[in-house]
């Protein structure tokens, strides 16, 4: 499914993010920038020991990576030219700013992906695995972040969701056309 935002085309797949032939995919993080499970560590695995090195000197210089911020490395051995890593926040419930801080992600990963010059990149559904946060309200607030960056921003021609199973595309094809232009 797309839709077209401003000049930018907004495209939901189902598949694997460490598959995806873009300028940019974006990891859903821990802050320690470690690796982990999920799709932090689908990415390590397939983009090999070059993307952890340039995440180890980050963490050297900076400390890691707070949730909803965002950093950007090689893409090492996959499609992708390079990985935006970003911290979704866990989900307690709804009320520990966890909507602003999900936005925050997005945006985030979408400033960097537009200094950086890249045109397109592809998000997986950040924070709805091991964190927690309801699938549906994780949709509507990516979808809506990502309008409000390519509407005020140009250059980034598309912004692709790789979405992992039938459930979760669901929920974004639902959020992405009920999204007002």
């Amino acid at each position: 499914m797309d839709k077209l935002i401003s000049r930018t085309t907004i495209k939901l797949v189902q598949g694997d993010i460490t598959k995806e032939k873009v300028d940019a995919i974006t990891n859903a993080a821990n802050e320690k920038l470690a690796g982990g499970g999920g799709v932090d560590g689908a990415i390590h695995r397939a983009g090999g020991p070059e993307i952890m090195k340039e995440c180890d000197e980050i963490r050297a210089r900076q400390g890691g990576c707070p949730t909803g911020q965002a950093v950007i490395t090689t893409g090492g051995n996959l499609a992708a030219r390079q990985v935006i890593h970003t911290v979704g926040p866990i989900w307690r419930g709804g009320n520990s700013n966890e909507p602003a801080l999900l936005a925050s992600c997005y945006h985030e990963s979408l400033a960097l992906a537009h200094r950086h010059r890249l045109r397109t990149i592809a998000f997986p559904s950040i924070s709805t695995g091991v964190y927690g946060y309801p699938t549906p309200k994780a949709a509507a607030v990516a979808l809506n972040t990502v309008k409000e960056f390519v509407s005020a921003h140009q250059g980034i021609e598309e912004v692709r969701f790789v979405l992992f199973d039938d459930a979760t595309y669901q929920c974004f094809k639902d959020a992405l056309a009920s999204l007002e232009i």
